[in-house]
């Protein structure tokens, strides 16, 4: 653990950990959502025509607001950027199966570990590329005062999604923190290249079918199982953030 905290404090040019935060992301770390994402946006777009998905591409995407994954497929699909009304279209009809197909479901153990973030005076801040109502406005129910406006950010505040370092930027400015004062709980291999692109040290667990090496190839410091797992490990990654130095 002190080698992969060094490497991290070197790379970046920090001389040490001054946490303070810990950034989330929502989709696969609050909420086991993501087979209910990956669904509803295949059968979306077989239905406005698409041929060339399959479900398992969307785990891929994870994290890219919905008019760049849309984009994207479209260029490969038929050779052009999708209109926006085609976007509105397809993402509106995405929303609309994702609160259908979605049981709100929350991830094992990310209260747990939410409670132990705060316990030793971490603030929690959301940082997710989603933009779904049914998901955000369940925050508070789910995970009561833990996530405000003012400690959440949502495909609604950015410009540019995951994989660029916009999201966690900004996730650091809400806190009003460096990088080296925060560590990113992520899941996605975009999330994961979005975080480390801003600087920070970056924690995946891996609760959906992609492989470990996806994670690790993005720039994870850490790749884990579970949030027991992580539970496990976070009072020691904690401990030795407050003695390393470089």
């Amino acid at each position: 653990m002190i080698e992969i905290l060094t490497q991290y404090l070197q790379k970046n040019h920090f001389s040490h950990f001054d946490l303070k935060a810990v950034l989330f992301d929502m989709d696969g770390v609050l909420y086991d959502s993501m087979p209910a994402h990956a669904e509803s946006w295949q059968q979306t777009m077989e239905e406005f025509g698409y041929t060339s998905t399959e479900p398992l591409e969307f785990y891929y995407h994870e994290g890219r607001v919905g008019s760049s994954t849309i984009n994207i497929i479209t260029e490969r699909e038929f050779g052009r950027k999708a209109t926006e009304e085609e976007i509105k279209k397809i993402y509106a009809r995405k929303s609309e199966l994702f609160a259908q197909y979605n049981q709100g479901k929350i991830i094992p153990g990310i209260k747990e570990i939410i409670k132990f973030v705060k316990s030793h005076g971490l603030k929690p801040v959301l940082v997710t590329g989603s933009g779904q109502p049914s998901l955000l406005d369940r925050l508070d129910t789910h995970f009561p005062k833990v996530f405000t406006p003012k400690t959440m950010v949502t495909a609604f505040d950015v410009e540019h999604g995951k994989p660029d370092p916009e999201p966690y930027r900004m996730g650091l400015q809400k806190g009003d923190l460096k990088p080296n004062q925060a560590i990113v709980i992520e899941n996605a291999p975009l999330g994961v290249e979005s975080a480390v692109a801003a600087g920070i040290f970056t924690i995946a667990v891996n609760t959906g079918p992609l492989p470990d090496s996806v994670l690790a190839d993005a720039g994870a410091s850490i790749v884990l199982h579970s949030m027991k797992e992580l539970l496990e490990k976070i009072p020691e990654i904690l401990r030795q953030t407050k003695t390393i130095t470089v």
